[in-house]
């Protein structure tokens, strides 16, 4: 990793990386017996000129130790398995400030190990032949000091896979039952967190409430475009208008109704993260307890984000990250924009404020 005082060059030399040369390579075992042994690597190989310098993305091949959906894994009829991991909020600054990155020089090759035993369920796609493959989006800083997609090519594994194709590995996480929707609002939770944190964490959801039902009052007074739609979730269609009105109206109440671990993660660059299948817990990392109350990427605004992933009020996806990014992605792909944690997060904040 770069020391801090070597970000300046980071930044200098990003512009040569926005055009570089990138592979990714996909190994591992060609017959696979065990879903609690399910162990794949991945090469990454700077085929190009100059060195690239690669933020440390939790949603990249680069972290392993992070259970994020960075593989496609394909089995027989195209049906893919299920994922089962985290979803997170992760902060790009945080990691820009931290230097938390990943250099390959021309012409170098780096192997990463991942675990992917209890992250993927193939129940539903059965034994068989398997197509694995990797994301190969990096995050780059660009001359500007904004940061910048690039892709690498790809070159995917094949394997076989029967016998057991769930895993019981008892350390990996077991989502709780389904949450019925007509189950009965808890009192808000607390696991591992101080008085402070408690007290801090009861006014963000406070204020993530408010934030629900400010965008539901919103969205039910404005059923055509607005600044304020199209910024956030692009070109308005009645389609697109229907589905954020539905996912903010299934958090209606959330933010009170789940439990809060503040002990848990430890992330650098990481606000909090979720397993989506568990819509009982809020894991809540470093950046979150740095982070304003209200307002642009605010704790309030990361219980929105949080909450959105959870498969009952419409599994979003992370497609981007901070308000650059969210924007670009709604000017140019209003599909996912609708789908995306952070695209949420920052229509319900609505800072600087949109009409």
């Amino acid at each position: 990793m770069f020391a801090r005082s070597s970000l300046l060059a980071l930044c200098l030399a990003a512009a040569s990386a926005l055009a570089a040369d990138l592979s990714v390579k996909v190994t591992g075992p060609t017959v696979v017996t065990s879903a609690d042994n399910f162990t794949i690597k991945t090469v990454i190989t700077n085929n190009g000129a100059e060195a690239v310098n690669l933020l440390d993305d939790p949603n990249s091949i680069l972290t392993p130790k992070w259970k994020t959906n960075t593989f496609g894994i394909v089995g027989p009829n195209g049906i893919p398995a299920k994922f089962d991991g985290v979803k997170l909020k992760w902060s790009p600054a945080s990691a820009i400030k931290n230097s938390h990155v990943t250099s390959i020089a021309p012409g170098e090759s780096i192997e990463l190990a991942h675990d992917v035993s209890g992250i993927y369920n193939l129940t539903e796609s059965g034994a068989g032949v398997y197509t694995i493959d990797a994301l190969t989006d990096f995050s780059v800083i660009s001359h500007d000091g904004t940061v910048k997609t690039i892709s690498a090519s790809i070159q995917p594994h094949i394997a076989r896979i029967s016998g057991q194709l769930a895993s019981f590995n008892p350390t990996s996480h077991q989502p709780t039952a389904t949450r019925s929707k007509t189950m009965n609002k808890r009192a808000i939770g607390y696991s591992g967190c101080s008085s402070s944190q408690k007290s801090l964490i009861s006014s963000a959801a406070s204020g993530a409430q408010t934030y629900i039902t400010n965008a539901i009052s919103y969205l039910n007074a404005h059923t055509s475009s607005t600044p304020r739609f199209t910024t956030w979730f692009g070109s308005y269609t009645s389609s697109h208008h229907s589905t954020v009105l539905s996912h903010y109206s299934n958090l209606s109440g959330d933010p009170s109704s789940v439990t809060y671990d503040c002990s848990t993660c430890d992330a650098a660059d990481t606000f909090a993260y979720t397993y989506p299948s568990d819509p009982t817990h809020i894991y809540l990392c470093d950046v979150f307890w740095n982070a304003p109350t209200t307002g642009t990427d605010s704790k309030a605004g990361t219980i929105v984000h949080e909450l959105t992933h959870f498969t009952n009020n419409g599994g979003t996806q992370d497609y981007a990250y901070g308000q650059s990014s969210a924007k670009s992605l709604a000017s140019s792909s209003s599909n996912k924009a609708v789908m995306n944690a952070d695209n949420h997060e920052y229509f319900a904040e609505n800072n600087p404020s949109l009409s």
